[in-house]
């Protein structure tokens, strides 16, 4: 059932649906200053909720109930941009061995790719907990 919703027969993206890329864990460490764990409510922005469905390779997908996504998208909306900026140091990023491995390498270039996903990250919530949906994530 879960797989159904992730990966629609037509090969195209799911309904209100967004990729994060390579931003993943990237994201997540400056959302939490962690590379898998964090605090709620943003912790839950990416990598945490409740299990749900078969191991997807990377383990199982998650959801976030209604009101976890408005919470998520509350969150999200207060933590400025620049204030995800000063969480970035990218040798400390990459000693933490946050994928992709590129940070030291890409030092500001890597903030700025980051910082794209995230402004799609806040959007994607606030949509979300504007229409009263759950949200489903999975590592692919």
């Amino acid at each position: 059932m879960v797989e159904a919703l992730l990966y629609p027969d037509n090969d195209s993206e799911p309904l209100n649906s967004m990729n994060l890329g390579k931003a993943w864990q990237g994201l997540h460490y400056l959302l939490t200053g962690d590379p898998v764990g964090g605090e709620p409510p943003l912790s839950l922005a990416i990598l945490d909720g409740t299990e749900i469905g078969p191991d997807l390779d990377y383990g199982p997908a998650r959801y976030l109930t209604p009101d976890e996504v408005k919470t998520v998208a509350q969150a999200l909306a207060a933590l400025a941009p620049e204030t995800l900026a000063q969480r970035y140091d990218p040798d400390a990023v990459e000693e933490k061995n946050i994928y992709p491995a590129i940070w030291a390498e890409e030092g500001a270039e890597g903030l700025e790719y980051l910082l794209s996903y995230y402004s799609a990250l806040q959007r994607f919530y606030t949509d979300a907990a504007a229409r009263g949906d759950v949200v489903i994530h999975w590592l692919a």
